[in-house]
This record gives C-alpha cells, structure tokens and sequence, in this order.
C-alpha cells in the first residue's frame, strides 16, 4: 500500500511540474490567449466597451502598427496608460508574446 501511494505522488508531481513547464515554454499564441485576450481580444481588436474603458486600440490603428516587438516587450514588462505590467511571464513568454501580437492584423 505505501508503495503505491509513493508511486501515486511521484506521478502526481511529475504531472504538475510538467504542465507549469509547458505553460513555462508556450509559444506566444498560449500566452495571448492565457494573459491578453480578455482586454485585447481573440484577433487584437477589443471589444467596443473595453476599448472605451481602457483606451485600448485594436491592432489595425496605425498607432499600434508601427510598434517594434521591442516597444511591444517594454508595455508587456511596464504597462502602459491602464495597462499594468504583466505578471507572472518569463523573457521568452514575453518575446514569444510581443512576437505573435506584433504579427497580429
């Protein structure tokens, strides 16, 4: 019995610290999706109420079009305007993240 409760935890915790690293490692679609989505929407265009809330600009407004993924990086890390910093990425979530809103159209 001991031993199978030890084999049930140590399955158990491999399964957990596997699905962080995933999170940990996934590309900048899972990141939108899980981090951004909810203020800047499925395509980068917020819907009508949050866009007048929070003075967010879909991605089509040439303002955002011309930001580098760098410029894009520095908002994720600082926040910008309402927007608070991001929290809870790692640096290459946050390219990852820059990169796929930057090609977002």
């Amino acid at each position: 019995m001991k031993k199978i409760m030890c084999s049930s935890f140590a399955l158990v915790c491999t399964l957990a610290v596997a699905s962080s690293m995933s999170f940990a490692q996934s590309d900048g679609a899972s990141v939108y999706k899980a981090k951004c989505q909810s203020c800047h929407g499925a395509s980068g265009t917020p819907n009508p109420g949050m866009a007048k809330a929070m003075g967010i600009k879909p991605v089509s407004d040439p303002e955002i079009k011309k930001l580098t993924p760098v410029q894009i990086e520095a908002v994720v890390k600082s926040g910008k305007g309402k927007m608070h910093p991001v929290a809870g990425l790692n640096d290459a979530q946050v390219k990852a993240v820059s990169a796929y809103f930057h090609g977002l159209k």
